[in-house]
């Protein structure tokens, strides 16, 4: 399934472009052509993407006032992949299967920085759910600076039965929650999803008691929590390098 929209900002047209995604055409505003645009311009002469010139003003109303930086496009922004094709490419590239779990996520700007952060560390892909929580939209495609080109996404109807569906293929699920124990004493090793709760409720209950491990990030300082974006890449990353990964 696709969903068209309007993605803006340089890094998210460019990697869009690159990556070969379907664009139907690039906006860029009408003033004179300088630093990337310049690469933009050539790149959709190279690819065969029509490039039309707008007017600043008209593109700052069609991307509601967000940061553009003078270009935009029309793309399918995602195509669902299903879960067995994830794992399948884990397969193809020798890996450990490693999935982000969005439990709930509600600002569009951390499910994009989630999504970037998951595509740097190697995981292989990122699923949502159909309800209960943010969609793909051009903010989040703007947040994941070019990561959506990349990167599998897989929507779902239900969480708690996906992560029923991962324990039969043998993947070891950890989740994110205050309640858990210090993440630096878990063990990550073979493959592994990593359940990501929402902003404000943190993990729904059913999800929780799917959880093989809850873990948390010590917070040495006055504050007791980090955003969910900023806390999934240490987390990441932990499993990433920390973690025996093949």
């Amino acid at each position: 399934m696709e969903d068209t929209s309007l993605i803006y900002g340089r890094n998210a047209v460019i990697e869009a472009i690159k990556s070969g995604r379907g664009l139907d055409s690039v906006l860029i505003t009408e003033n004179e052509l300088k630093g990337s645009l310049v690469q933009i311009a050539a790149l959709c002469r190279d690819n065969k993407i029509v490039l039309k010139r707008i007017n600043p003003k008209k593109l700052d109303v069609l991307c509601d006032n967000g940061v553009h930086q003078g270009v935009a496009a029309y793309i399918s922004i995602v195509t669902y992949k299903e879960l067995d094709d994830v794992l399948d490419f884990a397969k193809s590239k020798g890996e450990s299967p490693f999935i982000i779990v969005c439990d709930g996520i509600c600002d569009p700007h951390n499910l994009g920085a989630i999504i970037r952060t998951s595509e740097a560390a190697g995981a292989h892909g990122v699923v949502i759910p159909k309800r209960g929580g943010v969609q793909i939209t051009s903010a989040t495609e703007k947040a994941a600076a070019g990561a959506l080109s990349y990167q599998n996404i897989i929507r779902v109807t239900n969480i708690s039965n996906t992560l029923d569906e991962l324990k039969t293929k043998r993947l070891w699920i950890y989740g994110a929650d205050m309640n858990g124990e210090d993440y630096k004493t878990v063990d990550f090793t073979g493959s592994a999803v990593l359940v990501l709760g929402s902003e404000g409720k943190g993990l729904s209950r059913l999800v929780k008691e799917k959880c093989d491990f809850l873990m948390k990030i010590p917070m040495r300082g006055k504050i007791n929590s980090l955003n969910v974006s900023v806390a999934s890449g240490i987390l990441m990353y932990a499993y990433a390098y920390i973690g025996v990964r093949n």
